[in-house]
């Protein structure tokens, strides 16, 4: 199981926020060329890098900072945050990023994000499913919908896509445990697609149960900076399986 740890991103500046509420932001002092250049000192692989101020608007904000991480380290970054366009797109992976997370497009416009998987390889192409109450929310988790989630990843998984994100908007950053019955009923039905779980992480026996469970890879951030996950401990635990 990958361990992948969450960078996201405000004003330049590394934030976490409380069930994707902006209103409850917190603000911490490191940079995110700081912290990702830790954690590539550290032994990481992998980056989730979120730029929210991009997520609230059409486009990315941030690409400066993703540019500035891939340069200085080698790690394997997947971006998300106001991919509304192809040319967005383009941008992302043009400043370093490996794969692009598409969450709210591929909820309103199903249609271009499934051409965009042909087109650029469903290797590259990160379904963004950011759930409440098993529906799917967007425009930065401010609009709830209709989609349920295991229809949105059916209807995706039809047309090649094999990369999804889950996140339960009720467990993220509360540090009170993922949302393990939700990621279980996602595989029970789905078994091939590699689902990436997301939100609530607070200890390495969590992350055990998630790799037990058969998720392909679990992102881990606000446990790491409020100090709840021990980098070093993560490492010598999953270190190997990276």
């Amino acid at each position: 199981m990958k361990i992948i740890p969450a960078i996201d991103i405000i004003d330049g500046k590394c934030v976490r926020l409380t069930q994707g509420d902006y209103g409850q932001k917190k603000v911490y002092d490191q940079s995110p060329l700081e912290v990702a250049q830790d954690l590539h000192r550290r032994g990481f692989k992998y980056l989730h890098m979120v730029d929210l101020d991009g997520a609230k608007s059409s486009a990315p904000k941030n690409l400066y900072t993703l540019n500035q991480v891939a340069l200085d380290t080698n790690l394997k970054i997947d971006f998300g945050g106001g991919i509304k366009s192809e040319d967005s797109l383009i941008q992302a992976f043009r400043s370093g990023a490996n794969q692009v997370n598409i969450g709210s497009l591929a909820v309103r416009n199903p249609i271009l994000v499934k051409f965009w998987v042909m087109k650029f390889g469903a290797d590259k192409i990160i379904l963004g499913a950011d759930v409440k109450d098993n529906k799917l929310a967007v425009h930065g988790w401010q609009e709830e919908t209709d989609v349920d989630i295991l229809e949105f990843i059916n209807d995706y998984s039809d047309d090649g896509a094999v990369n999804f994100v889950c996140t339960d908007i009720s467990k993220d950053g509360m540090m009170q445990g993922s949302s393990i019955e939700l990621y279980d009923r996602i595989l029970d039905n789905f078994p091939k697609i590699n689902l990436i779980a997301s939100g609530g992480v607070s200890s390495i026996r969590e992350l055990k149960q998630l790799q037990d469970l058969g998720v392909h890879g679990a992102i881990v951030g606000k446990a790491i900076y409020e100090g709840l996950i021990d980098l070093d401990e993560l490492m010598r635990e999953f270190g190997d399986q990276q």
